[in-house]
């Protein structure tokens, strides 16, 4: 047991109800995120606007106390006294004021000593001094509001400098920012339990399913779901796909069943009939040739036993073919040189009954596969072709190409055909479609059986069309390329 950690084992399962939980989780915490951030910014943004118009105006009631003189010359003066208070009242705004003609006019007392204001960018911008933020605001060409007479006087413009702290601004945007955590934890805090319950209430059918799934067994193959469950949109493809394999189960265990039993049916035959020759040789002292007799007979049923028993195991062999096990190393052959060595092989049965057996080619078809798989089928369907064929009749075989591209095998003769009620099941294991097919005429009802098996193997289809009283076709298609 070295290596294999059977305690950590259901640690590696993964839950789906487990990966929801924790989506949903996750998707509500950046939900909450997304929206702190995104009321945090508009927030601020909101009331820096607001902040850059108290600005404006404070920087336009500046500019509104500079005045002309009386002199002549117009010259302009700044009345100090009438300043407007700051924006924030707990620290003083910033201002500074220049003309054109004489430069700087006034500025504030707390202008800062080496402060230099950049002449370029936006109208307003934000920056830091002695770790402290600050917003402000460059106007440019600003009249001055006062007039003075006469054609000597020349009219003045200003630029006008004004910052305000945003420190009361900053304290407020924290003030929204912890009342907008607040509500979103609130709602985390509500809407984070409804999705987990939601989560678990959905994935009820799913575990209603599950429940009703292990109720299937070999003696109720029956799928019987809650109406909630059959409902689901999400859940039907998989209700469907579980109603078509517990179909195909139940079809194929019904078929190994039958198998069985079939099987054990027609062993018991050729094992009783041997049994009794052999009890029958034993009652009484017998003659050499009354032994020799008996032992010949014995020796038949045994034969036959044996010719059975090849029989299912070769159905048993293609079947496991079918599944998926044909081997792989296999060379090109040519379909049309089986089909004929078949016919040869078949010939004398076929002129035991006086039948021709014709035979359609159209070149080579080139084939990966084993020969004697092949000779197998053709031998198969070229023996029920001839057996079912009336005395003095034919039987066509024709090999060609398809209309597909694959390689197509057609098996017709001319007999009495098969009874439409008995044709779909003229593939099925030790079926007996016509009543003189029995045991007198070496049948086991396993050939087509076979044959279907193997060429299925193959990746290939038959089928079957007949008609009462003008004979039955079996078509073979391959899927051979050219």
């Amino acid at each position: 047991m070295d290596g294999i950690n059977v305690a950590d084992g259901g640690t590696n399962r993964s839950s789906i109800k487990r990966w929801l939980i924790t989506i949903v989780v996750l998707s509500q915490t950046l939900l909450a995120a997304g929206l702190l951030v995104t009321g945090i910014l508009y927030t601020r943004r909101q009331m820096l606007s607001t902040l850059d118009n108290h600005i404006q105006a404070h920087a336009m009631s500046v500019a509104a106390l500079v005045r002309y003189t009386e002199a002549a010359n117009g010259t302009l003066y700044f009345d100090g006294s009438l300043v407007p208070p700051s924006v924030d009242p707990s620290r003083p705004d910033w201002y500074a004021v220049w003309t054109e003609q004489s430069g700087l006019l006034t500025r504030s007392a707390n202008w800062p000593a080496g402060f230099e204001i950049p002449l370029n960018g936006p109208d307003h911008w934000s920056f830091q001094r002695a770790s402290i933020g600050y917003r402000g605001l460059r106007l440019f060409r600003v009249p001055v509001l006062d007039r003075e007479e006469g054609s000597a006087f020349h009219p003045q413009t200003l630029t006008i400098v004004y910052a305000s702290p945003t420190t009361r601004l900053d304290q407020q945007v924290q003030h929204s920012g912890f009342y907008i955590a607040i509500s979103s934890l609130l709602l985390l805090a509500v809407t984070i339990p409804l999705a987990l319950w939601g989560v678990r209430r959905g994935l009820l059918p799913l575990q209603e399913l599950a429940e009703r799934a292990a109720l299937v067994s070999t003696q109720n193959w029956e799928l019987r779901l809650p109406e909630d469950v059959q409902h689901v949109k999400e859940l039907r493809p998989l209700t469907e796909s579980m109603k078509t394999m517990l179909d195909r189960l139940r079809h194929s265990f019904d078929q190994q069943r039958e198998f069985l039993g079939n099987s054990a049916h027609e062993l018991k035959t050729p094992v009783a009939v041997l049994k009794s020759t052999l009890q029958s040789l034993l009652q009484r002292p017998r003659t050499l040739e009354e032994y020799r007799a008996g032992i010949e007979h014995s020796l038949e049923d045994l034969e036959r036993l044996d010719q059975l028993l090849q029989w299912i195991l070769r159905l048993a062999r293609a079947e496991q073919w079918a599944r998926g096990a044909l081997r792989r190393d296999l060379e090109v052959i040519d379909i049309t040189a089986t089909c004929e060595d078949a016919i040869e092989r078949i010939r004398p049965l076929a002129d035991g009954r006086n039948t021709t057996v014709q035979l359609s080619k159209n070149g080579p078809v080139p084939f990966r596969a084993d020969p004697d798989d092949l000779q197998l089928i053709w031998i198969n369907l070229l023996e029920n072709a001839v057996r079912y064929s009336p005395p003095g009749g034919s039987v066509e075989v024709a090999v060609s190409w398809g209309n597909t591209g694959g390689a197509q095998i057609i098996f017709e003769d001319h007999g009495a055909g098969i009874d439409p009620a008995h044709l779909p099941h003229i593939f099925e294991r030790f079926y007996r479609g016509d009543p003189s097919r029995n045991r007198a005429t070496g049948g086991f009802g396993l050939g087509l059986a076979i044959v279907k098996a193997l060429v299925e193997a193959y990746g290939g289809m038959i089928t079957a069309d007949s008609t009462p009283g003008r004979g039955t076709r079996m078509t073979v298609v391959l899927p051979a390329s050219r």
